[in-house]
């Protein structure tokens, strides 16, 4: 039987996926508040449901875990 390795990931890596979390983040963020311009929705209420929204909450809870694992990896 082959064994399976778990390598861990670079600080390299991890910095790659951070930033795309980010902008993929970013980019939610401006296509719900387009959208609630259009439709003429109040700001406050936008926020909440940008607070609520799945996507951005599964982001969160991502780059949450992540930020610690790079800052703990020696730079590459």
């Amino acid at each position: 039987m082959s064994e399976i390795q778990e390598s861990q990931p670079s600080a390299a890596e991890i910095e790659e996926v951070i930033t795309e979390l980010e902008k993929y983040r970013e980019r939610l963020v401006n296509d719900v508040m387009k959208m609630a311009q259009k439709v003429k929705l109040p700001k406050k209420a936008v926020m909440e449901h940008i607070k609520k929204h799945p996507e951005i909450v599964k982001i969160d809870a991502a780059l949450e875990n992540l930020r610690p694992q790079e800052s703990s990896l020696p730079s590459s």
